[in-house]
């Protein structure tokens, strides 16, 4: 027992302001050595162990219970909930799924218990250390806490962000995966969110990124060749050289060397970009989606560290090299060869490119193109493909006509096809939008640098693969839902708006979904307003890759098609995709939820 005749050791000084408080009376500790006070607005538990007085925030960091409730043996701190161990004299934990508790210097004077409530710890500095705590330990409410702790109060984005892409890479053997494409897609979904949504979306692709590596071997790099690199050229060569009896090790060290040489990212997208065309769909197009999305990567956190462009840009490569080719399956080549059409077709692209160059600007038929790709001719659908190249289409129009059509096979999706099957046709628009984002990457230097092969000339290839696959997906729309017409009905959008939300807490409420939008549209909407409605959604959902691939996918080529008649059809097929695929479990809101109570200060014990 603690008297007031035997003196009480304290903790050490701080060196930094202190802000000193009477907090309680050693009398106050009595009988079980505890005590819990209220101080400067913070709820402080004070606790004896062996002779002293220590004082700690009562809020368990795991969760929030109180800590008052807990066990305290031999200086061990144990929360009465989960079991969750804290030194009593500095806070740390001993277990990797609760946070350190915040402590707080105690001074005995006389019978008087002071407590400096002075806050010391850097909660951007700690959450950046937690963030990877949470990573490597796969433990998800960590790493909502630090979503919502590095956003909150103007944080920036990026830094969270890279910390992520830098473990995502590092940590998977594999390379490049669906958890950094989500990561990536929900980065770059941020601007058209709410700010209250923006931290929940970060911790939708930490915790992909998070689960994808948990047990995973990690990745061995190459690195660059020694001394002073071949030129651009050979490098490319090379590359595809390898890539084309799949060595991997040999072409990511071609890459990572043209990386050290100093290479743009427009070089660096025209090597890669030629090579996963060079072989159709590679792996249902996921290996040139991953490609896009590492470079998208990059835009976000910068180009100006070697290092990281070449170990995020070495990630793809083993996705190229050992990705299926679809040359090589029967749906490409039986009972249509699609293959012979397309190598024709490529054969032609030169003549067709030249032939269109001199009325570039001149062609506006991208919506009756992407109509027309609608249609059961493969043969046909190349041959308008390469007159649209004649007539003047550029690159990236012809892309854009290619993404558009693919987002009408979802747009008219009929329910009556297996559940499925939602797939196929999510995987030909999101090859397609990344077409065509590779194509505007490649557009910003037209002009072949340093002899790099012609890289818009190459990645025009993903443009007809890309409209091959949007003729295989033929039969989804046998028989083709309607797309929603509505006229307007003097309704306020905002009303149309709400509903949007509850109609999702039903299944495969498709239809409704699409028509919902449409009427909203209709209706004079703010488009902004419905943009960032679609995120809200989809984060309600626990994490699918599929469907955060066809939101942002939707987002990017509704962008571009903003002001005409066709970006309300993408964004009827975003929210019929969305429709259904919900609702989920939504057990990532929940560990949300609790995240941002604790972050917010909420009482979230009521017993």
């Amino acid at each position: 027992m603690v008297t007031a005749s035997k003196p009480v050791r304290t903790a050490k000084k701080p060196t930094s302001a202190a802000r000193w408080r009477r907090a309680a009376t050693l009398a106050d500790l009595e009988p079980d050595g505890r005590a819990t006070v209220h101080v400067d607005g913070l709820t402080l538990v004070l606790w004896r162990s062996e002779g002293r007085v220590y004082a700690l925030d009562n809020r368990c960091p795991h969760m929030g219970f109180p800590l008052d409730r807990g066990t305290c043996r031999d200086g061990i701190l144990t929360c009465h909930w989960h079991s969750a161990r804290f030194d009593l004299r500095t806070g740390g934990t001993f277990d990797p799924f609760a946070d350190d508790v915040e402590v707080y210097p105690v001074e005995l004077r006389g019978d008087a218990i002071w407590v400096d409530t002075a806050r010391r710890r850097d909660p951007k500095a700690y959450y950046r250390a937690r963030l990877r705590d949470g990573l490597e330990q796969d433990v998800r409410l960590v790493l909502a806490k630090s979503a919502v702790a590095l956003l909150g109060d103007g944080g920036d984005p990026r830094e969270p962000f890279r910390i992520g892409l830098e473990f995502g890479v590092r940590n998977r053997r594999m390379g490049w995966g669906q958890g950094l494409t989500m990561h990536t897609c929900l980065a770059n979904l941020q601007p058209f969110l709410d700010a209250e949504d923006r931290p929940r979306a970060l911790f939708h692709g930490l915790d992909a990124i998070s689960r994808e590596t948990a047990g995973a071997a990690p990745r061995f790099t190459q690195t660059p060749l020694p001394g002073a690199a071949p030129g651009i050229l050979t490098l490319t060569r090379w590359l595809r050289q390898f890539l084309a009896v799949r060595d991997d090790d040999g072409a990511e060290r071609a890459l990572v060397s043209a990386v050290r040489a100093g290479a743009s990212h427009v070089q660096l997208a025209g090597m890669l970009f030629a090579a996963a065309t060079d072989y159709r769909y590679l792996t249902i197009g996921h290996a040139l989606d991953f490609t896009n999305k590492a470079f998208e990567a990059l835009d976000i956190v910068g180009w100006d560290e070697p290092a990281l462009v070449e170990l995020v840009l070495g990630s793809v490569v083993r996705g190229i090299a050992q990705g299926a080719r679809q040359e090589e399956s029967n749906a490409w080549r039986h009972p249509i060869d699609l293959v012979a059409i397309l190598e024709t077709a490529f054969a032609a692209l030169p003549v067709a490119r030249a032939a269109g160059r001199s009325k570039l600007g001149s062609w506006h038929d991208q919506a009756t193109l992407g109509q027309l790709l609608l249609l059961d001719d493969p043969q046909r659908n190349a041959d308008a493909l390469l007159q649209a190249l004649r007539d003047g289409a550029s690159a990236v129009e012809l892309a854009g006509a290619v993404a558009y059509a693919a987002a009408l096979r979802i747009a008219r999706f009929h329910t009556s096809n297996e559940f499925g099957d939602w797939d196929t046709t999510l995987h030909t628009f999101t090859f397609a939008n990344a077409v065509h984002m590779g194509l505007r990457r490649l557009a910003t230097d037209p002009v072949d640098v340093d002899g790099v092969a012609d890289g818009v000339g190459a990645l025009l290839r993903g443009v007809f693969d890309a409209a091959m696959s949007v003729y295989l997906d033929r039969f989804l729309n046998v028989p083709a839902a309607p797309i929603p017409t509505p006229a307007a009905d003097g309704t306020p959008p905002d009303t149309i708006l709400r509903h949007f939300p509850p109609l999702l807490d039903r299944q495969q409420q498709v239809n409704e979904a699409g028509e919902l939008v449409a009427r909203y549209l209709a209706n004079g909407g703010d488009e902004n307003r419905l943009l960032a409605t679609l995120g809200k959604a989809l984060l309600r959902e626990d994490r699918d890759f599929h469907s955060i691939q066809t939101i942002e996918a939707a987002f990017r080529q509704y962008g571009l098609l903003r002001g005409t008649p066709e970006a309300a059809h993408v964004l009827i097929a975003a929210a019929r995709y969305l429709a259904a695929h919900a609702p989920t479990p939504r057990a990532q809101g929940q560990t949300y939820s609790i995240a941002l109570r604790l972050h917010r200060g909420d009482r979230i014990y009521d017993g």
